[in-house]
């Protein structure tokens, strides 16, 4: 046997690998090297990463600044307790995201991925009212649609789905409210005459709460694995704003958005707001290893001060603040600001609105959403003749046929069942994106062969 069968029989033996566990699943993709938006196979195949690695991966792979500073902070020290110790690569990269952020968050709690992002955000504010006096704090408000991880709280402020029916004796109960899903209006109406009509649901759940509202959890801007859901600005500002009506707090989880993959570096500013506490990850090291950070407000922060030990925070991770991912984290920041990220994210944008936008003629495409670097196309396909429930369309039969004809094609995509979308490495270049648009056509347009 070759080495590469010998690793194709290890695999099948000994791995087990997310939401792969279907009776005649294809054989996973044996990737032995990237570069730049491409990833090389060990059968000789260079395929175009376009799902970013699974969002993470933003300024392409195996990028040679990146790779430089993981060096050479392995030179140096490579891990450390957090607990009663520091280092100066979490501090510098701590410094430089409340210089980033919007205002006011300026207090970085790491953890070390997205789930547990959230996990601390819920922790923070069940606490933060303990500490204040206010125990009958203790209901989260979340929305539909909703997925924020798959640890037990962040599964708990998730949408009920099949990702979280399994454990449903395990989640603690939220309020759902309704979310701005304008291609499924949640209150029947069409954009051109709503008026955020949707933010009523929150309103309302709000004011019946009163006193018990602990906080609400929000994907600000684009909700990803509940279908790539992309707001108007005017609800996020909807729910900054009544959050300050009723006296809660406000979450924003950007473990998805963060990091300019909605056209700015941080997607709360579409709307101008500040949550009190903001949940960052995926990005946060361009995709080269695990780090999280949960960032809140300064009273938040001191509503732990004491000489109380009992009311500190008690919550830490093994790998917190780990050097090597801190040492990538400011590197990536030094190429958002000396290589105009941003700006080539904004010709993404437009190169991703002329591309799709075409594909609303197709008779089976039911709509089209772009915002920043992301780019979906929601397909109406047999999950549009039954109830479209929390689950959405994810396991609609197309989106396996989908990834494996782009797959054949040279192009790494991973629709959620109904909903495909393109989400590549900022560094992709306009004649990549451009092949990669035109694949996409082009499959969509024959979609009936499929």
């Amino acid at each position: 046997m070759t080495s590469h069968q010998n690793l194709a029989a290890r695999d099948q033996a000994c791995l087990w690998h997310p939401y792969t566990q279907m009776l005649n699943e294809p054989p996973p993709l044996e990737v032995v090297r990237g570069a730049g938006v491409y990833l090389h196979t060990a059968d000789g195949r260079r395929v175009l990463d376009g799902v970013s690695s699974w969002w993470v991966n933003i300024h392409g792979h195996a990028h040679p600044a990146l790779n430089a500073a993981l060096a050479r902070q392995a030179g140096e020290l490579e891990h450390v307790i957090f607990a009663g110790c520091t280092h100066p690569p979490a501090v510098e990269l701590a410094e430089r995201l409340v210089a980033l952020l919007p205002g006011g968050l300026t207090r970085v709690f790491y953890s070390d991925n997205g789930s547990t992002a959230v996990e601390v955000a819920l922790k923070l504010a069940w606490q933060y009212w303990q500490n204040r006096g206010e125990p009958e704090r203790r209901t989260f408000v979340a929305l539909d649609h909703a997925y924020h991880g798959d640890t037990v709280g962040a599964m708990s402020v998730s949408a009920a789905s099949s990702f979280t029916a399994p454990f449903e004796p395990l989640l603690f109960p939220v309020v759902r409210v309704h979310d701005p899903y304008c291609h499924r209006c949640p209150v029947g109406l069409d954009r051109k005459r709503c008026r955020i009509d949707c933010l009523a649901s929150l309103e309302a759940r709000l004011a019946e709460l009163g006193p018990q509202a602990a906080g609400v959890l929000v994907e600000p801007m684009l909700q990803g694995v509940g279908g790539m859901i992309v707001w108007p600005q005017e609800f996020l500002a909807g729910v900054r704003s009544l959050c300050d009506r009723y006296g809660t707090l406000m979450i924003a989880d950007e473990v998805l958005t963060g990091f300019g993959r909605t056209g700015r570096m941080f997607a709360c500013e579409h709307a101008g707001v500040a949550p009190d506490v903001i949940c960052l990850s995926k990005g946060l090291t361009a995709g080269y290893l695990p780090l999280a950070a949960t960032v809140a407000s300064e009273p938040i922060y001191e509503a732990f001060l004491s000489e109380d030990r009992r009311l500190a925070f008690f919550h830490g991770h093994s790998y917190t603040a780990n050097p090597l991912a801190c040492a990538v984290g400011v590197a990536s920041l030094d190429l958002f600001r000396d290589e105009g990220v941003l700006e080539r994210i904004g010709r993404l944008e437009a190169q991703l609105r002329s591309g799709l936008e075409p594909l609303r003629r197709l008779p089976h495409v039911g709509d089209v959403r772009v915002i920043g670097g992301v780019g979906a196309v929601e397909l109406a396909t047999d999950a549009d003749t039954a109830e479209h429930g929390a689950d959405g369309g994810y396991f609609d039969r197309i989106g396996p046929r989908l990834s494996d004809a782009f797959l054949r094609r040279g192009l790494l995509l991973r629709p959620l069942g109904n909903v495909l979308y393109f989400m590549p490495p900022y560094v992709i270049s306009d004649t990549e994106a451009a092949w990669a648009l035109d694949t996409i056509a082009t499959v969509l347009g024959n979609l009936d062969e499929l």
